[in-house]
């Protein structure tokens, strides 16, 4: 997708007053607030059961309290989305701050399932706000030739505290307990407050072109005030649903990757996988963040394709931990490579003053993978042979092609700003 300020004059125009450099200030601050933000986040799930368990959850309740978040998330992220193009970016990471603050201090004080559940509502609010802007007001940040390698490292910060946040969040439960680990959250929270504040350029809208003021007149009709496209951008949904259909295995070997090892009695050290997947993801994002800008979208699809194909293979085949070595790096290079494509093309494809609502629309994929992944795995690991489990979970690729082939002429680069 080698892009040009050419194809999109409106960017250019949006752009020509700002630095050309890929790493300005400003974004080097939006990248530690982004690292914070998924680090905070990251620190909490994973004990997010065992908490609500030791609060006296039953199973069920375990998994709504696990999934609270996400459910609340995608519901706000399209408004949020559409906040995100109609104002300062700074205010509404700074209100998702202010949310991930406010539930960090409530999990440590929670006295029971539902105060956790409530608190993990409040999470999901801000969990929206500050995905949703971050990732625009990064967008913003970048100039149009470097789009593509900016994208990534954004993305490389969310690796990196994918990594380290569990770990520091499982490490610390064990030595001081929930309550006090949670208040280390809230700490990295106060982090993306101050790393926010000081960010010079606030993130406002990008300028829209006006619209004639007779064009009421001449229609016949008011102008229309909401429609579907005040919330979602239709022309990403087709990419969103593609990157679905890779992150639902993901999301699945999250969930059940350890119970997968152990229902097959292998002798593998588990623990080893996302570590290692984060450290694989971040070498590739910065070895190939130029390609980001030169290649175009299919030739990465193709090649995140077929790494995703050998990576749910290796699952299936693992016996030791050489092959679990192998997966984790190939989930790196497919999952995680089209993670930083997928949501660079949205922008492209919507325009930056519609990047909100594109970024909003690319992250319901992500929360649809989130929450049917280990739907699709409890199904399969409780109803079908454990043998079967990875090798369905293949099907997810040729469906992503089914439906990128049949929507490819909708998804294409808009010129509108």
């Amino acid at each position: 997708m080698p892009i040009s300020y050419e194809s999109f004059p409106e960017m250019r125009t949006l752009t020509k007053n700002n630095d050309d450099r890929l790493l300005t200030r400003d974004v080097i601050l939006v990248m530690v607030a982004t690292f914070c933000f998924m680090a905070s986040n990251m620190l909490a799930t994973p004990l997010m059961a065992g908490y609500s368990e030791h609060l006296g959850a039953s199973g069920a309740l375990m998994g709504v309290v696990s999934g609270m978040m996400n459910i609340v998330a995608l519901f706000c992220r399209p408004i949020a989305g559409n906040l995100a193009d109609r104002t300062s970016k700074r205010m509404l990471v700074g209100v998702g701050s202010a949310l991930y603050l406010v539930a960090s201090i409530w999990y440590s004080l929670a006295t029971s399932p539902a105060s956790l559940i409530a608190a993990r509502m409040v999470n999901g609010v801000g969990f929206a706000c500050c995905s949703v802007c971050l990732a625009t007001w990064m967008s913003l940040l970048l100039p149009i030739r470097h789009m593509g390698a900016g994208m990534g490292l954004y993305g490389t910060m969310n690796a990196l505290a994918m990594a380290i946040g569990p770990a520091i969040g499982i490490k610390a439960q064990q030595v001081i307990g929930y309550r006090h680990t949670f208040l280390i959250s809230a700490v990295v929270a106060v982090f993306m407050v101050v790393s926010v504040l000081f960010v010079r350029n606030g993130g406002r809208p990008a300028a829209r072109k006006a619209t004639p003021p007779d064009r009421g007149a001449k229609t016949g009709r008011p102008p229309r005030r909401f429609g579907i496209r005040s919330i979602v951008e239709p022309r990403v949904v087709p990419l969103s649903l593609v990157f679905m259909l890779y992150a639902i295995p993901y999301f699945a070997t999250q969930s059940f990757l350890v119970s997968y090892t152990g229902a097959r009695r292998l002798a593998v050290e588990v623990s080893l996988f996302f570590p290692l997947y984060a450290i694989a993801l971040l070498i590739m994002r910065i070895t190939l963040r130029d390609l980001f800008d030169t290649k175009g979208f299919r030739f990465f699809m193709r090649v995140c394709s077929l790494l995703m194909l050998a990576t749910l293979l290796c699952l299936d085949l693992t016996r030791n931990d050489l092959l679990l070595v192998c997966a984790a790096i190939l989930m790196a290079g497919s999952y995680g490579i089209m993670s930083s494509v997928t949501q660079s093309q949205a922008v492209i494809i919507a325009g930056k003053a519609r990047s909100g609502i594109a970024n909003s629309t690319y992250y319901a994929g992500i929360d649809l993978g989130m929450s049917l992944g280990p739907i699709i795995g409890g199904f399969l690991y409780g109803n079908m042979p454990i043998t079967w489990f990875y090798p369905l979970f293949m099907l997810a690729m040729p469906l992503a092609w089914v439906l990128y082939l049949a929507t490819a002429g909708y998804t294409t680069p808009s010129k509108r700003p």
